[in-house]
């Protein structure tokens, strides 16, 4: 398999950040500097900063993020989200919350677990309380729920709910970037405030704003069925 899947399979990142270990020259396969993309197998002598690679106890973390956390790896940002959390392990954001958005998102070190619940094809649920700068009618829900144009593409269907006159409820099943605050935008409207609450069916109810649990079995089962 290829370097990536393995240190993502072993639970040391995911596999885009492999390649950025690989720029940085941090790995070694059977005494050469590793390649962008290199086959390897499991029985190949593999160092990572010197040291052998070997497979993880995972880590599955829910993090009810603040607004103003970063959430990259690259510790080089300000506010990153690994420096706030600040984990012994190494553990990765799976996905992305803008920065000025808040709520849930897991870490974890399990990559295949996390191109999993990226997956367009999983139909994940992620769920979002969403305030905006102006009350909105009727027919701004149906146009958010049955699909809007952003980025080259129309949005796949959702549930939307209004809340009140300016805040309403809204179920994703894909993450385009920062895809929310775009399909309003193109609506006319600005968003002033974006939680989210639920993932499949992990909820922010109970975790503190920047505080954090580990998951339970059954959880992580339903995310991994």
């Amino acid at each position: 398999m290829r370097i990536n899947k393995l240190l993502s399979n072993y639970g040391y990142c995911s596999r885009k950040e492999v390649s950025r270990l690989i720029e940085d020259k941090r790995i070694m396969v059977n005494g050469k500097l590793c390649e962008q993309g290199q086959w390897v197998e499991e029985s190949d002598d593999i160092l990572l900063d010197g040291e052998k690679v070997k497979q993880k106890e995972r880590v599955y973390i829910a993090l009810n993020k603040p607004k103003g956390i970063v959430c990259t790896s690259s510790r080089e940002i300000k506010d990153n989200i690994i420096d706030f959390l600040n984990y012994e392990e190494y553990v990765f954001p799976v996905g992305r919350l803008d920065k000025d958005s808040e709520g849930l998102i897991l870490m974890t070190n399990d990559g295949d677990l996390a191109n999993k619940i990226l997956s367009s094809e999983s139909y994940h649920e992620k769920e979002y309380i969403v305030t905006l700068d102006k009350d909105f009618d009727d027919d701004f829900i149906y146009k958010m729920s049955n699909g809007v144009n952003i980025l080259g593409t129309v949005t796949r269907p959702c549930k939307v709910e209004r809340v009140d006159n300016n805040t309403f409820n809204i179920i994703l099943t894909q993450g385009l970037n920062r895809q929310i605050r775009r399909m309003c935008k193109t609506l006319g409207y600005n968003v002033i405030k974006l939680e989210r609450i639920r993932i499949v069916s992990i909820l922010s109810k109970g975790i503190e704003p920047g505080k954090w649990r580990a998951l339970t079995k059954e959880e992580i089962e339903k995310l991994n069925p």
